[in-house]
């Protein structure tokens, strides 16, 4: 029988969550003397999302990270943490559907060619249809894509993804999004660029997308992303100021009283570890900590209603070659469950242990408790080898094991009270608590970037050391394909002081596209009211 224990800590600084915005403060802290301990419930990895998980030799990389930053200050910590690990990687992405590859992102002309005659002719129709009638009151993703670009390509290219991402129909998520998130593809100069080239009119080819530039190669560690913070974690045990403190989920976090915070975590053996701090930083979900803080925010906040889009990654050790040379595929076909698949040994070939072995990881997007994520994990791997054969990927013969890797509140979810909460929250925290400060995707249910998480740390450290809030860090915005083009290390290392709000949303400057719902329609509006007749 285990005898619970319990010890106390004194330091500077006390931080929930060792993920990357949390090891991020970490280092940077204890590299200027202060004391700090962190938290994390994991038992065994560090890194959050971030995180390498390791299965007999095998690692896999929990949603794919590549190592690129327009931001100097975070590209110079990489190389701070991690200078002699990063290879460089071709790059490269594809969507699969029915057999047969399509460019990511998505060229109209290639896609209509790949379609063949006849279903290309039903797109074309179909679009030509929307043109001349389309949609009156567009409200919706579906409403917007299908305007745009008609049915028929809007089934095969944009509904079943998207919905699997997202656990919503796209007739319930706003067109401002799609709006937002489909840019620069034009069905009609596609079209009209390759009859030109068919006659030999045109000798450029504009696939109907505007100019872009994209990434050829990207950094990454040799042996996946988890290599960076498992460095960062080593670098701050070795100043000798810095404690990580593995396996413990926050029980409470309070205020003293005095300014300052006293943090209480417990495993699952019952032990508890109690950290009094000055400052207390949280990358934990926000959902939890608003649940876990003494005494309870004094607001309209409901911190149960903030929801997350969980994910899991059934890995596949297959026998042969690798089955395609992309870093992951789209998967936009409805007959199978799986969003996205990842060939871990084009991440790296470090990767795989065996290069007589390929290791893909099957992505399934899901909610924390529903079927799949309640599946066992032998079923889980069943499933996804009668899905690869069912895609034409791989022959379910060759694959020689499976492993299951489950990563919860992947994505905060932007529903329609979601920003009402987390307004209410911060308010609350940032008049009350000069000493708390929330960083990172979860802290701050934002769906940012790795590097924006790290930024937001590096800037919450500067007011720590500052003594005041310099720095909004809430003005670190998140920017949906800025890692597809521009140049690593283009924006200067830290914004001006007296520059703040202006520099940072200039270094890390456009908002990342998440769906929201769309606002419901008057009672006395109709689904048919919507469309022509």
């Amino acid at each position: 029988m285990h005898n619970a224990t319990s010890r106390e800590l004194n330091v500077d600084v006390a931080i929930i969550g060792a993920g990357p915005a949390g090891l991020t403060a970490g280092y940077l802290l204890t590299k200027a003397g202060k004391s700090v301990a962190i938290i994390e419930k994991d038992e065994t990895y560090v890194g959050g999302i971030s995180r390498t998980v390791e299965h007999e030799g095998y690692r896999f990389d929990i949603g794919g990270h590549r190592f690129f930053s327009k931001s100097a200050a975070v590209v110079d910590l990489w190389n701070e943490i991690l200078p002699d690990d990063f290879i460089q990687r071709p790059r490269m992405s594809r969507i699969y559907y029915e057999g047969k590859f399509y460019s990511y992102p998505l060229r109209a002309f290639e896609a209509l060619s790949n379609l063949g005659i006849l279903r290309s002719t039903a797109c074309m129709a179909s679009y030509l249809w929307y043109k001349a009638f389309p949609i009156k009151t567009v409200k919706s993703f579906e409403d917007w894509t299908t305007n745009q670009f008609g049915q028929k390509l809007y089934s095969i290219f944009f509904k079943t993804y998207t919905e699997k991402v997202w656990g919503m129909p796209c007739d319930e998520m706003s067109a401002d999004w799609a709006a937002q998130r489909i840019k620069g593809l034009s069905l009609w100069s596609a079209v009209t660029d390759g009859l030109k080239r068919s006659l030999g009119l045109n000798k450029k080819p504009n696939d109907g997308m505007e100019t872009k530039t994209l990434l050829e190669t990207f950094r990454y560690p040799r042996q996946g992303p988890g290599m960076m913070w498992e460095a960062a974690r080593d670098k701050i045990v070795a100043t000798g100021k810095g404690q990580v403190i593995m396996g413990y989920g926050l029980e409470q976090l309070a205020a003293d009283g005095e300014g300052g915070w006293r943090m209480s975590a417990t495993n699952k053996d019952g032990d508890k570890v109690v950290v009094k701090a000055g400052h207390a930083i949280s990358s934990a979900p926000m959902r939890e900590l608003g649940a876990r803080l003494h005494p309870l925010p004094e607001t309209s906040w409901n911190g149960s209603n903030l929801k997350y889009r969980d994910f899991l990654t059934v890995a596949l050790m297959v026998e042969g070659e690798d089955l395609f040379p992309d870093n992951w595929i789209y998967i936009h076909d409805s007959k199978v469950q799986v969003g996205r698949v990842q060939n871990f040994r084009s991440w790296s070939p470090e990767m795989i242990p065996d290069e007589k072995m390929a290791c893909v990881g099957l992505e399934y997007f899901c909610f924390e408790g529903d079927g799949l994520w309640d599946m066992a994990d032998a079923d889980l791997v069943d499933l996804a080898t009668t899905e690869m054969k069912t895609l034409g990927l791989l022959d379910p013969a060759k694959v020689k094991g499976g492993a299951v890797v489950r990563q919860e509140k992947a994505y905060p979810v932007y529903d329609e009270d979601y920003a009402a909460n987390v307004a209410a929250m911060r308010g609350e925290l940032e008049h009350k608590y000069q000493t708390l400060h929330l960083v990172g995707r979860n802290g701050m249910h934002r769906y940012n970037n790795q590097d924006h998480a790290m930024m937001t740390a590096m800037l919450t450290v500067e007011n720590i050391l500052a003594g005041e809030r310099v720095y909004d860090i809430w003005c670190v915005n998140e920017d949906a394909e800025y890692h597809e083009a521009g140049d690593e290390g283009a924006e200067k290392a830290l914004p001006a002081r007296e520059q703040v709000s202006e520099d940072q949303a200039a270094a890390l400057n456009s908002m990342r596209d998440v769906p929201e719902r769309i606002v419901e329609a008057d009672a006395d509006e109709t689904a048919a009211d919507r469309r022509v007749a």
